[in-house]
């Protein structure tokens, strides 16, 4: 079973705003003739890389929700200029919508188990993604979504 990564999406106020992140990203990779995906650089590495390899995904914390999250392609560590080791977390293109998920605060990132895990926006049923998303946010809150 995957092994997810959590973390706060600071400086996007909405699921838009981390897409246009992306995009532009990708676009950035295309343009130097790589692969289009996007990459978030943390201090702290994993230790349980082979898991999160085996098909997990970083899970983005936005506003205090969980709203969406992206498949994980690779981490690679390496050292800065200051001599500090650092990792980059390869990420895939695409930005899946997931349930919102209530979250506190916290620094860097954690891990995630499937099972507490929040499900992809699609396998909510129908209508579910079309749905406003103050509407969802709400709902998610009250309990029912």
């Amino acid at each position: 079973m995957a092994l997810n990564l959590i973390k706060l999406c600071v400086g996007a106020d909405s699921i838009e705003d981390l897409r246009e992140w992306v995009s532009r990203r990708s676009l950035v990779a295309i343009a130097a003739g790589l692969e289009p995906h996007s990459s978030h650089t943390t201090r702290m590495v994993p230790k349980r890389v082979e898991e999160l390899l085996n098909g997990g995904s970083l899970y983005w914390v936005i506003k205090g929700q969980v709203q969406a999250r992206q498949k994980l392609l690779e981490i690679e560590t390496f050292t800065d200029a200051d001599g500090i080791g650092r990792c980059n977390l390869v990420l895939g293109p695409e930005v899946i919508d997931t349930e919102y998920q209530p979250r506190r605060a916290f620094q860097g990132w954690r891990y995630l188990t499937a099972e507490d895990a929040p499900r992809d926006l699609a396998a909510l049923g129908e209508g579910a993604a079309e749905m406003p998303l103050d509407l969802r946010r709400e709902l998610a809150e009250l309990g029912l979504l």
